[in-house]
């Protein structure tokens, strides 16, 4: 038999069975063979008992005897080999049960470890979509601020140039107060942005974390299959 066809579960039931039907035959034949032998015998005790000497007669209730007592060993030796056939068929259905759980855990795990997987892919996206953004918005606060400090160049030159220019200088300040307006809402969403992209690294944090967890305990579930699948075949052989 191959090595596939001893795992096969259909087989080895095959197998099983035919040993016991071998193991019942012998059984029956040892059984039928020794009745046989004791009639014959019981039959020439009484054949002989009308002829045969008191001497003759010992020793053929001796001859008896031993070979009442030989087929009581061979029974009993029967009885124990249907014990010990009985006890490795239990063995087996247990490991196979276990086997199977086995890898019933190992494929729950696995699902798992795909999921935590995909959970960590989606994580990471986000976290570089957030990554993006937060550089978008840091080069649009650069922006902000050399635009304000040429409005601040531009406001005091025209503050020295004329001092009578209320209007312009009014026009200008509003326009200063707009864009200090825009900086520090520009400068609370870049805050906002931070603590978001921080959350997401901790998220990505914690699903690394799981799958390495994920990862140790799948091993551990693949040794203890080995473990019991290699039991199983040294059960077999045995």
């Amino acid at each position: 038999l191959s090595v596939a066809s001893i795992e096969d579960p259909v087989v080895m039931s095959k197998i099983r069975q035919n040993l016991r039907e071998k193991h019942a035959r012998h059984i029956a034949d040892l059984r039928a063979y020794y009745d046989s032998e004791i009639q014959s015998l019981k039959q020439q005790l009484e054949s002989s008992h009308r002829t045969a000497s008191n001497e003759e007669l010992k020793k053929i209730n001796q001859s008896l005897a031993d070979r009442d007592w030989c087929n009581l060993c061979v029974l009993n030796r029967c009885d124990e080999l249907d014990a010990a056939l009985n006890e490795a068929n239990a063995r087996i259905k247990a490991l196979e049960n276990k086997n199977n759980l086995l890898e019933k855990q190992v494929a729950e795990w696995r699902e798992r470890f795909c999921a935590a997987s995909n959970s960590s892919k989606a994580l990471q996206e986000r976290l570089e979509e957030t990554r993006c953004a937060h550089k978008e918005k840091d080069n649009t606060i650069s922006r902000l601020q050399s635009r304000l400090r040429e409005l601040e160049e531009a406001f005091e030159k025209a503050y020295k140039l004329s001092d009578n220019k209320n209007t312009r200088l009014q026009e200008e300040s509003r326009m200063f107060q707009n864009l200090l307006g825009e900086y520090e809402s520009l400068g609370k969403e870049h805050e906002r942005v931070k603590d978001t992209l921080n959350t997401t690294e901790n998220k990505l944090l914690d699903a690394n974390t799981e799958i390495s967890d994920l990862k140790r305990t799948i091993l551990k579930l693949e040794a203890q299959l080995k473990q019991v699948e290699h039991e199983n075949a040294l059960k077999l052989r045995h």
